[in-house]
């Protein structure tokens, strides 16, 4: 479920390095510009697993995991060879819908799988395991750009897909048996949306992983822009962007071996509000807009990761615990709507980040805060219902 998963981060964080030089081919004007290549792909996720998620409800987890390869292989052809900014945006849209069925698919047969708080632990590791590819992949396109063309990393992409996929096709069994498959019809995704909305958390979770994804995607596409261009460090940005990943990494380690003694709603619940506080404190230090130290960057950074760590793999499995029933369709919208809110949230905030970091942490503190009162809105609901039992 990992390496499923991987594909996605491989296909985003080995692009970064080359970003200058395939805006030089594809004429993009404004650097800005380039942050379109990271932020699209995620449009593609978004809206593709509105698709795979009812599918594969009806039809089974693993064909429908092979039908996104056929569209990934596609749009990476479409990618190698144009020289035109917008057929280059088609491609990567389509590429992120392709892969949104292994991303959407491998937390749907997670949850086929486990439930409550060992379902978290699953996904603490299987997203631990998930961040050792940011932690190589720009390594790995600086390496490919250096000795070949950019082109090679999506030949690379490609081949590591599919050797992914043929293990996944010899060693990962159907989670969904077919008598427990969901009758295939014209309505079946507005009914499975109509069961997701009526349950609180999981809208809930959901809205929150937007805010957080948003305001993290805002780093992805500008990482490159504000290590090598801000910092004038374009050759250690691979090892930066490796050392910020395995802060995430360690926080999702420590939340596998945590989450099922504490609980994952509590132990979310304390990282968003660490992760709101750490963004506050930044913008508290650093009005004027100002860029600290790369040491006290890094600093903050990597503070503000580690609290990333401990609240993805937890919100996903909290929206996703009680929808066990629906979990393809289930994993689809929380998937979509969280990962549609953030490209907005990123193209915004990234048109700001020209010669400052503040804008980033203003993101980070904005939405920080929005999660931090929808948890505690939650929270108010919750001891509401304990007192009326």
């Amino acid at each position: 479920m990992a390496s499923l998963m991987s594909i996605v981060a491989l296909s985003i964080d080995a692009l970064l390095p080359a970003l200058p030089k395939i805006g030089e081919v594809i004429g993009t004007v404004n650097l800005n510009d380039n942050q379109l290549l990271i932020t699209m792909i995620f449009l593609g996720l978004g809206v593709g697993q509105l698709i795979f998620g009812p599918l594969s409800d009806s039809f089974g987890r693993k064909p429908i995991v092979y039908i996104g390869f056929v569209v990934f292989i596609i749009a990476s052809i479409i990618c190698v060879t144009t020289k035109s900014f917008e057929m280059m945006i088609i491609g990567r849209v389509l590429q992120g819908i392709g892969l949104s069925s292994p991303r959407t698919l491998s937390i749907a047969i997670v949850r086929d799988s486990y439930s409550g708080d060992y379902m978290a632990k699953i996904l603490s590791i299987v997203v631990m395991v998930f961040i050792l590819v940011p932690v190589i992949a720009p390594s790995l396109g600086q390496f490919l750009l250096n000795f070949y063309n950019w082109e090679s990393i999506f030949y690379v992409n490609l081949i590591y897909g599919l050797l992914i996929v043929l293990w996944f096709w010899k060693r990962q069994p159907e989670t969904l048996p077919k008598e427990k498959r969901i009758k295939f019809t014209s309505h079946l995704f507005i009914d499975g949306a109509k069961e997701f909305i009526k349950y609180n958390d999981a809208v809930a979770f959901t809205l929150i992983s937007g805010f957080v994804n948003g305001s993290f995607m805002v780093y992805l596409s500008t990482s490159q822009q504000i290590f090598q261009e801000q910092y004038d460090l374009a050759d250690m940005f691979p090892y930066i962007f490796a050392s910020l990943a395995i802060s995430i990494g360690l926080a999702t380690y420590l939340n596998s071996v945590f989450v099922v003694k504490y609980g994952m709603w509590r132990i979310a619940y304390l990282a968003t509000i660490a992760y709101a506080v750490i963004s506050v404190s930044y913008i508290v230090l650093f009005w004027s807009g100002e860029n600290p130290s790369i040491t006290i960057l890094l600093t903050f950074f990597g503070l503000q990761f580690f609290a990333v760590g401990f609240i993805f793999g937890n919100l996903r499995a909290l929206a996703m615990q009680p929808l066990g029933h629906i979990a393809g369709i289930g994993a689809a919208i929380n998937g979509c709507v969280s990962t549609v809110m953030a490209v907005p949230i990123a193209n915004y905030i990234g048109s700001f980040v020209s010669d400052s970091v503040l804008p980033v942490f203003i993101g980070f503190s904005f939405f920080g805060i929005l999660s931090l009162l929808t948890f505690m809105l939650l929270k108010r609901k919750k001891k509401l219902t304990t007192a009326k039992l």
